[in-house]
């Protein structure tokens, strides 16, 4: 199976539109503050080839009550960054809006890009971009979520009156800009899409993948499925459970391992795991995994599936899946089908024999197995952060010639 390179973001990311010394605000978060800290991470590193970047980030993101299993603890083992064209305030607080409207006032920029995503931030979003519309600078949302995971009118009629100071929008998919579009009556021409980056920052290249198998008690004949991220509703874990008691009878050696902090109840796929008699057969580790210990999940696995039910954006995880060049299943919802490069490794949404048909097409086939990660590899070429650093650039230039 092809092996994932670290791309070296500091020589491939020249310097290519700098003339104008331009100071672009990012409003969003990084480590230690977990929340969109990947994405953030590598948006930023990118753009730093390209502008001064003032990055505004939190110091306390939320009330514990609101999160879900209430633990907030930050992860220290992000890799650092430090770029001469970075400058990081990590000052915002959920309970003190002063910190909100010191920034919105006196940050110093010729714009403000927006990462917006979580219904909780919307007062301190709210102050700061209508103080920074009050000093007449642009505005600028990349929308992760167009509409909740988790259905909520409540999200998105403050988005609606949040976006009424937005010059221009990003999306990372076709379907996010007709949501845009029709929930939020926005112009098409204020619209651009621009997809999610990889997550190359969890390689390890250093990984034995043998050693981390024994770390993790699989052994080197397992052929594991992972299923990696928050555990939550829509991810479809009752479907992936349900796969596997068909995969096991073609396929003995399947083991399907779930990684990720539970949002909801276990309880019910644990009577699930046990009615079907695949306790044997089913590798947990219910908590957030550090961002250090990420590769070491990828790495054991065969092949990764994304059972979602609904779904509407591109996904952090499956970004992940891709930068270490993993094979995939998909469900036909969002911006999924976009990181597989065969439709037949897309299967629809609620459908346990489907997704068993063809992870068992896959774990018997190796050249198949060979095949899938080639054209993963294909994909993380299409979402090279270079290219994302222009396109959001070029959205930059246009909201400062139209402003």
């Amino acid at each position: 199976m092809t092996t994932p390179i670290r791309v070296n973001r500091e020589s491939d990311l020249v310097m290519v539109t700098n003339k104008q010394n331009l100071c672009v605000a990012l409003l969003g978060t990084l480590p230690p503050i977990r929340a969109l800290s990947s994405y953030c991470y590598e948006l930023t590193r990118a753009l730093a080839a390209h502008f001064k970047i003032e990055f505004i980030s939190f110091k306390s993101i939320y009330p514990s009550f609101l999160y879900p299993g209430g633990n907030l603890k930050g992860d220290d083992t992000y890799p650092e960054m430090n770029l001469e064209t970075v400058h990081i305030r990590q000052r915002l607080t959920w309970y003190n809006p002063a910190s909100w409207i010191c920034e919105g006032l006196f940050t110093e920029s010729d714009l403000l890009h927006v990462q917006w995503w979580s219904l909780p931030l919307f007062p301190v979003f709210l102050t700061i971009c209508s103080l920074f519309k009050l000093r007449k600078k642009p505005v600028v949302f990349t929308v992760h979520n167009v509409l909740p995971h988790d259905k909520s009118l409540l999200y998105t009629k403050l988005s609606h009156l949040l976006f009424q100071f937005g010059n221009h929008f990003i999306v990372h998919t076709a379907i996010g800009r007709e949501q845009m579009i029709s929930h939020y009556k926005i112009s098409a021409d204020r619209i651009s899409i621009i997809p999610h980056g990889g997550l190359d920052f969890h390689i390890n290249n250093h990984a034995d993948r043998r050693k981390l198998r024994e770390e993790m008690n699989i052994s080197e004949q397992d052929k594991v499925i992972l299923l990696f991220g928050a555990v939550r509703p829509y991810k479809g874990i009752d479907i992936a459970i349900q796969s596997l008691a068909e995969v096991i009878k073609r396929i003995p050696e399947a083991r399907l391992l779930i990684a990720g902090k539970l949002w909801e109840e276990w309880e019910p796929y644990d009577k699930l795991i046990k009615q079907l008699n695949l306790k044997d057969h089913v590798i947990l580790h219910l908590e957030y995994i550090p961002s250090n210990q990420v590769h070491k999940f990828f790495e054991v696995s065969d092949l990764t599936i994304f059972p979602y039910r609904h779904f509407d954006s591109q996904s952090g995880v499956g970004a992940t899946a891709v930068s270490f060049q993993k094979p995939m299943i998909v469900s036909n919802v969002g911006g999924l089908p976009e990181l597989v490069e065969d439709d037949q490794f897309i299967v629809e949404p609620d459908d346990a024999a489907a997704l068993a048909e063809k992870i068992s097409l896959c774990l018997n086939d190796s050249a198949i197995l060979k095949k899938m990660a080639q054209q993963t590899r294909t994909v993380s070429q299409q979402l090279s952060w270079f290219d994302i650093a222009e396109k959001t650039a070029m959205v930059y230039k246009k909201v400062l010639q139209n402003r």
